[in-house]
Formats: structure tokens, sequence, C-alpha cells
């Protein structure tokens, strides 16, 4: 009878003996001796174990069969759209023997030779070529290939498709691994070198138009002065994002930043959005948030509207900072990693945005300022923090012993905002009730609030209200929140209960609404 490994078990009990008594007698047997006094007779007992010692040691041999064929955990890498010059994240397969031999690659190699935009290693080697690569038994090996796509290609081929492959040669039989890569030329805002660096755009109050059809791609901080930075109809803005050091600690890079007398303005279309997001374009990335710094409206800078915006992946979406005035419509801002919107001090307007997969708040409302919010679609899942805080005071310290103080007026009008909290509003006025401090209307909207109602905080928040529902969790709302689709379902609770606003007679998806009773949110309701 054999063993599942093909040994007897005679063959195993004498390997065993042999291994103990290698340690308990042999080592004692022949350490006092030295080898060159050794008697013929002991020399024959140290030869005779030896050899049976080496008996036990059973070496795999190496398949020489050409049957062999090594499996793939892909057959095809496939990289998304990537940066001239930029590369892309680094792909790998996992080669396996499936034999209970050793297998011996006699050749690994791009199949025309030296590749000029993918790069491979194979198990931590890197090279351009590789021979009598060996994969013990039952084992595997990986492959890692990156690809760099060349910058000088002309705007008329981008995006364009680069494409070779990795030849395997074992024992005769050859296997192919397949290489496609998506590549584009791209404007670098200011080089590729300066990803913790500044860069001014500035053009003595004049405007400076970004229409080209190649994407742009910004390093380290981008700063707007005395200059008005319009984005047209397809344009696409890309932030390189990373950890930088400064006096205070860190922060994350890829911010466009506005000073007092610079602007910007999205002139984007439905069917042709304007999107910032982040340099990585990979599936894997596609929802991740905190890859770039966001889009930061400096003190007192005005003049800013974003229309038809899409954007992604930032810590903050839009910051509009002290004084600072911005227009926002039919914009999406999507997995922040912080706030989507965020106003200190600052004056929003806001029609058909929908702020979804925020770290912290939806909407934070610091220090006052004035903010109105139309047909808005907040969807606050997946965090403790509410879909809205509101506050006029801003705190200096933790016990909030030294604090500034300033108005705040907010007027949400057929807006939606949820989540999975039971209370998605908080409101905080620093000055205790007094007139004018803290000015809110919630009109025909739908909110989410249990203890916001008790005696100490807000008791009368309906009643300073106009046709507002409370959510009850369960009730049929958005049509798949686990597909992040915050289309409204079929038998949503806020169809037709919005009212006209003659001015917004489209959603964000640029439907008709109704004109006699519209529904809440950013999205009207079609079959």
């Amino acid at each position: 009878m054999k063993r599942s490994d093909g040994h007897h078990p005679t063959f195993f009990y004498i390997c065993t003996y042999k291994w103990f008594f290698r340690n308990a007698v042999l080592t004692s047997y022949l350490r006092p001796m030295n080898l060159r006094t050794l008697s013929s007779e002991r020399f024959l007992v140290f030869c005779l174990l030896v050899g049976l010692l080496s008996a036990c040691i059973k070496e795999p041999g190496v398949y020489d069969g050409s049957d062999v064929t090594l499996t793939f955990s892909v057959d095809t890498l496939r990289f998304d759209t990537v940066f001239t010059t930029q590369g892309s994240s680094t792909r790998l397969v996992k080669i396996f023997n499936p034999k209970s031999e050793i297998v011996r690659i006699s050749s690994i190699a791009f199949v025309n030779g030296a590749s000029p935009f993918f790069r491979m290693n194979v198990d931590g080697i890197s090279g351009e070529a590789f021979q009598d690569v060996e994969i013990l038994p039952k084992d595997s090996i990986y492959l890692f290939v990156e690809v760099t796509i060349d910058p000088d290609q002309p705007t008329s081929v981008s995006p364009f498709l680069v494409s070779d492959a990795i030849t395997l040669v074992t024992n005769g039989n050859t296997q192919q691994i397949v290489l496609e890569a998506w590549g584009q030329n791209a404007i670098y805002i200011p080089n590729n070198s300066n990803s913790t660096g500044l860069a001014l755009l500035s053009c003595d109050n004049m405007e400076i138009i970004w229409n080209d059809p190649r994407p742009y791609v910004i390093f380290g901080v981008l700063l707007i002065d005395s200059c008005t930075l319009r984005l047209m109809p397809g344009t696409r803005v890309h932030l390189h994002g990373g950890v930088v050091p400064n006096e205070n600690g860190f922060y994350t890079d890829g911010l466009i930043y506005t000073l007092k007398d610079g602007r910007i303005r999205v002139e984007g279309t439905k069917e042709k959005p304007v999107i910032f997001r982040s340099d990585r374009l990979e599936p894997e990335f596609a929802t991740l948030p905190g890859q770039w710094g966001g889009i930061r409206l400096g003190p007192g800078s005005t003049g800013h509207s974003f229309k038809h915006a899409v954007i992604h992946n930032s810590i903050s979406g839009i910051y509009v900072d002290s004084s600072a005035r911005v227009q926002i419509a039919d914009t999406e801002i999507g997995w922040t990693s912080g706030s989507g919107l965020v106003s200190y001090a600052g004056d929003i307007e806001a029609d058909n945005v929908l702020i979804h997969n925020s770290g912290r708040n939806g909407i934070q409302l610091a220090l006052g300022g004035s903010h109105q919010f139309r047909y808005c679609t907040i969807a606050n899942y997946g965090n403790t923090a509410e879909a809205l805080s509101a506050s006029n005071v801003f705190c200096l310290d933790p016990l909030c012993s030294d604090a500034y103080v300033l108005p705040l007026t907010m007027s949400f009008v057929n807006c939606i905002l949820t989540g999975n909290n039971q209370d998605e509003i908080t409101m905080i006025d620093g000055t205790a009730g007094s007139p004018g401090a803290f000015t809110y209307q919630f009109t025909h909207s739908l909110v989410r609030v249990k203890d916001l109602l008790k005696m100490d905080q807000w008791p009368d928040f309906f009643d300073q209200s106009t046709n507002c529902l409370n959510y009850t969790f369960g009730q049929p709302l958005f049509r798949d929140l686990n597909m992040d689709d915050f289309h409204l379902d079929t038998l949503s609770v806020v169809e037709g209960m919005a009212i006209p606003i003659p001015s917004l007679s489209q959603d964000l998806d640029g439907v008709d609404r109704d004109m006699v009773m519209p529904d809440m949110g950013c999205f009207e309701y079609v079959d």
C-alpha cells in the first residue's frame, strides 16, 4: 500500500528512524572523531549511513513531456486608459505548474522582442526576456507587467490601442499572454514633475479657455489669479494627488485653488459634462475617495459657476471659503472622503445637484453664509455623518470658549436629504436664538429627523417648514442604492410632492418636469 504522495509506509518509517538516528546516534558517534583518523571499519559505517540518509531525499525531477500546459490566472492583461508618460498600475498574471514535477520554461519574452510600451518582471526580477525559469511541482510564479504610452502620438489617434503579447515556451509548447492598453495624450499642468509644487494660472484679468479634446492633468496645486478659467463642454480634468508634507503636517495635493481675483466657470452640457476626477483610471479607482484635494474657491472670490460638472474621488468636492460665491447647477459630486460640498462663510446657489457617497456630510455649512438649494438630492449613506450640517459658529477650541459667529440663512426647496441615520440634519445656533442669526426654511422637501425635534434642540422644525416629509426607513425612494442609482423608484414617496419652479423645467438628466406636480430631488421619475 502506498501513501497519497506515492511513498511506501515502510520507506516512511525507515526514513523517520534514520532522521532520529542521524541526530541522536550518528552525531554522537562521529563528533568526537577526526575523519582523518577514522578506522576502516568506522569509515565503512559512516559511508553506509550517509548512503541510507541520502536515499530518503527524493528530489523531484524535471518534466520533459511536450504535453505540458501551464495555466494562467488570466490570459489577457487589459490596461484601462493611461496617460502618456505616466504609465499605469502594474498588472499581474499568476502562472501555475499543474504537474507533480518541476516544469522548466525555456523562454519568456515579448513576441516582437523588446517592447516600446510594456515592461515585465518575473518573480521580482525585471528584464526583457527570461530563460530556463523553473516552477516547482504544483507551485506558481508571478509575472508583472506595466505600460507607458508614447506622448508624441498625434491627437488624431488618441485614444489609441497599444497591444503586444508575451510568449512562454515550455518543452517546445508555446503559450501566449495578450497585452492590451488604451492610451491617450494629455496636457500636463504645469508638467508631470510638479507633484509637490505650485503652478500659477494668470492672464491679466482676461480669460483662458480649456477645450482641448485631450485631458488636462494637474500636478500639485493649480492657483488661479487675475484670470477666469472657462472649461468648455466635454473637457476632462484629472488631478494627480499625493501626500505632501508641510509645516502643519501633511496634506493631499492635486488641488484647484482660486485666489481673490481668480474665478472658474464650468460650462458643460448634459451630453458633454465637464469631468473632474483622479488621474487613476483603472476600475478599482473609479469609486475610491480622497485621491486628490478638491476644488477650493478662495476667500472673497466671486463669479464662480459650475454647470453640468461631474466631480469624483476628491477629499471635498467644492469648498467655498470666506465670502466666496458660487452657482452650481446640474452637477454631481460623489465619492469624497470628506464632505461633498463645504461652505465656510460662503454663498451658494445650487439647483439640480446630486451629492452622494460622501465620507462626511453631504453638505457642510459652517460659520454662516447665505445658501439656496432647489431640486437637490443629498444621499448620505455609508457613514455616521449627517446629510446636512449647518452652523453659524466656528469654534477655535474643543470647548468652544473662543469662537466666530456669523449669520446663517439657508433654504431648501424640493430637495431630498436622507441617509442611513435617524437624523440626517444637524443645526447649531451659536447665539442661542438671537434674531436673524440662524434662519432656515425647508419647503416641499424630504428629510430624515428624530432627535432634532427634541425640546432642547429644534422642536418647532416642522412648524417653520412647509409640506415636508419625514422619511421612514424602508419606504420606497430610490431605484437601487446598491448600485448607487438615485433615480426615483416606481413607488417613490417623493413623486408629485414638489412645487413647480418655472425657471427649472428640466431635471439633472434633462428630463422635462411635470408642470403641475413635479417630483422632489434632482431626478424626475420616468417609466
